[in-house]
């Protein structure tokens, strides 16, 4: 099991944990962590883009000149896929991107999302981050104290916390979220995965 020192808001060690194997020291799996976060993203996707095929469009309902004798090419429409203005041909429609992956697949992509930020030392345990109150300063002043001021970061709180969420929202380096909303992507796209020692203990106990 792979020990990590806990630190305090202050930036003090005042502890360690053990990290279990089975959650955060596996071989992770490169293609089932490409095939989760393709899932979340196309998930993700509104699908509503779309263009008007030549049925659609406004116009075009008389022949612009006769067949034969003009000396120009034959035309049918002005609403034809090759006039300005007109129709397009196999253009987007509204559809559904979301697609589904099996629960293992899910776990499995999560774990390896976290062994290989253990991996990368890039997991970080503080004890607690319960705060007085909504105020981004006094959060900034606690990530300066961690070194984290300089780093994109994932905090992860086993419960709900207001205060932080709230005083976490105005800074573009930072999200927080909860252990039961947790996802692949999310944990990816932050250098740095800070975890509370509650909120760890809990990943460990859903995960193992």
């Amino acid at each position: 099991m792979a020990k990590l020192d806990v630190y305090n808001k202050l930036g003090e060690v005042v502890g360690q944990i053990e990290l279990s194997d089975a959650v955060f020291a596996i071989e992770p799996n490169e293609s089932v962590l490409h095939q989760v976060v393709k899932q979340q993203l196309a998930n993700k996707r509104q699908g509503t883009s779309s263009t008007r095929t030549r049925s659609e469009v406004r116009g075009g309902g008389r022949k612009p000149w006769r067949q034969k004798g003009t000396g120009r090419a034959r035309q049918g429409s002005i609403r034809a896929a090759q006039w300005v203005g007109g129709g397009i041909i196999f253009g987007p429609k509204p559809r559904d991107y979301s697609f589904t992956v099996p629960k293992k697949q899910r776990r499995l992509a999560l774990k390896s999302a976290f062994s290989s930020k253990l991996t990368a030392s890039n997991i970080k345990v503080v004890e607690d981050l319960q705060l007085p109150e909504i105020k981004t300063k006094s959060f900034l002043a606690v990530l300066k104290a961690l070194k984290l001021d300089q780093t994109s970061s994932l905090i992860v709180e086993a419960g709900d916390n207001k205060n932080l969420q709230y005083s976490a929202r105005n800074l573009p380096q930072v999200a927080t979220t909860r252990v039961n909303t947790l996802n692949v992507y999310d944990v990816l796209s932050k250098d740095v995965l800070v975890l509370t020692k509650e909120a760890a203990l809990k990943i460990q106990e859903v995960y193992a």
